[in-house]
């Protein structure tokens, strides 16, 4: 493919991000059901469509403008700390965008930075807390790695690979956040919810290209 993504591949990116939850919200909020409150795939879904229905109302070729209207949008929706948390993602991703029409492989990894930094400091987890940035923050590690050689597709292969092998591992973990901490050794031999969303968001991205 080509060495530069634009607006309209982006949509499709978020697009096919939006297509793994709608397939796996079920099992989603399965998994949460083992330490949560059993609603995860209904809140991110929630929030996903909110990206779908955004993209859908926002033709052009904006990208900042895109990634700001998707970010207040799924903060608007009801989608318990789901919606503020990917809110920060996207409004994180909005201002790496900068005013670029166009992508290459260096710039595509600075909008992710962008958005995992400003979510990061809005969720407060590390990896082995068992929430979604035990899969964010491999994801964002590949994509580094990754981001000299240019090549888009691959790179975003790598961090879709790193965040489900980082979700995998949160069956090691105790929770730190949410509902799940009061669980206390329980949680150990369950994945993160949350950590497996960001895995199918990713997985999309990748297949989007």
């Amino acid at each position: 493919m080509s060495e530069t993504i634009s607006y309209p591949h982006v949509c499709r990116m978020l697009l096919a991000a939006v297509e793994q939850i709608r397939a796996n919200h079920e099992q989603l909020s399965r998994l949460d059901a083992a330490v949560g409150d059993g609603d995860h795939g209904t809140t991110i879904l929630r929030a996903m469509e909110a990206v779908a229905k955004a993209i859908a109302d926002t033709p052009g070729s904006d990208l900042k403008a895109l990634l700001a209207k998707i970010a207040w949008d799924v903060m608007d929706c009801d989608g318990g700390s789901t919606g503020p948390l990917l809110g920060s993602l996207f409004m994180g991703m909005s201002d790496g965008a900068a005013d670029l029409t166009e992508l290459d492989c260096v710039a595509l990894v600075a909008m992710f930075e962008s958005g995992i930094t400003k979510l990061a400091r809005q969720s407060r987890a590390v990896v082995g807390d068992k929430t979604m940035m035990d899969a964010f923050l491999p994801a964002l590690a590949a994509l580094h790695a990754a981001a000299p050689a240019g090549n888009i597709r691959a790179a975003l292969e790598q961090a879709a690979a790193a965040a489900a092998a980082g979700a995998a591992a949160t069956t090691q973990f105790r929770a730190k956040f949410g509902r799940a901490r009061n669980l206390g050794e329980r949680v150990i031999g369950h994945v993160d919810p949350g950590a497996v969303s960001v895995s199918l968001l990713f997985k999309g991205f990748c297949q989007a290209l």
